[in-house]
């Protein structure tokens, strides 16, 4: 008896220490909206991770077919992902059988933990790229990133990566509903997908596209985010779910679009004046007025103009 309930005081302080170290649960109230016949979003805030949004920031959104529930970029946090698993509860009792991670960026996928607990035979897909660097390192550092810029809000978050690559091309059936996978080549990062529905006219753009918000182009290209962005409009959709701010229709893509290609227009019409990068911004802002009102559009106007500035540069040579 003795020896039992020493056991018992060491699991119960050893459960009482796991649970103290992983966060609390998001405290402000998500609701899932309806975009499409069976397909959800969840729309995060525009902000960047903090404290205040508890590392919540991206669109999660989910698919309820005959077999189950698909899962489009489950969140930031093992938080993040319990709540999508609760706001798809209140829509169906319906297993979650697949995943669909757009980029590597963990603010996207770190909430797989959630889905794989509860679901333990769930398929991730990602691309083959993503797989790689998270298994290089780059979840760790998403973890250490999201810790950071929260304060600990995501606490108890670890790493589940992808288990089935997907690239350009790859058509996944579930349920009688088709998703079909685009890539083509470097746009946001190297190892973006876009998830196409053609049954539901709905794309999901990942971070190829902000709407209202401003994205990070530091492992991107200028010319493959249009590129890709057109191919998305190409597809024929009506409705358009981006990485960040509202679903809308093609304007969801096209606003993304535009500012893009005005900013590399730009950067190249000045490059040719051999004017630098820092002489470029104040001559460049007044044709970008119509997204200056965008979330985080000063923090990061400048930084896009020096990254087209290297893109066009390399076209040059």
């Amino acid at each position: 008896m003795r020896i039992f309930l020493s056991l018992f005081v060491v699991l119960s302080f050893f459960s009482q220490n796991v649970m103290a170290d992983k966060a609390p649960p998001l405290e402000a109230a998500y609701q899932a909206k309806r975009v499409a016949d069976d397909v959800f979003v969840i729309h995060g805030p525009k902000g960047v991770p903090s404290p205040e949004n508890q590392g919540f920031m991206n669109n999660p959104a989910f698919v309820v077919t005959a077999e189950g529930v698909a899962v489009i970029d489950p969140g930031s946090s093992v938080q993040v992902g319990e709540m999508v698993l609760s706001q798809i509860r209140k829509v169906t009792d319906k297993p979650v059988v697949a995943v669909f991670d757009t980029h590597v960026h963990g603010d996207h996928w770190l909430g797989n933990q959630a889905i794989f607990e509860a679901f333990p035979k769930v398929r991730i897909y990602a691309h083959p790229k993503m797989m790689e660097r998270v298994e290089k390192g780059a979840g760790a550092q998403w973890l250490d990133v999201m810790m950071d810029m929260t304060k600990g809000a995501t606490a108890g978050t670890r790493v589940v990566s992808a288990n089935s690559p997907v690239d350009e091309g790859s058509l996944i059936r579930i349920g009688g509903v088709e998703f079909h996978v685009l890539h083509d080549g470097k746009s946001h990062t190297d190892n973006d997908i876009m998830i196409h529905l053609p049954a539901k006219g709905v794309i999901f753009l990942g971070d190829n596209a902000g709407y209202g918000r401003m994205l990070r182009l530091n492992d991107g290209s200028f010319q493959g985010n249009i590129r890709n962005l057109n191919r998305a409009l190409a597809t024929g959709a009506k409705v358009f779910v981006p990485g960040h701010g509202p679903t809308g229709g093609p304007e969801a893509a096209t606003e993304y679009r535009d500012y893009l290609q005005t900013v590399y227009d730009g950067v190249k019409e000045f490059f040719e004046e051999d004017l630098s990068d820092f002489e470029i911004k104040p001559k460049l802002l007044p044709r970008l007025a119509r997204w200056k009102g965008w979330t985080d559009f000063d923090s990061l106007v400048g930084s896009h103009v020096s990254l087209a500035y290297l893109e066009v540069e390399a076209a040059e040579f």
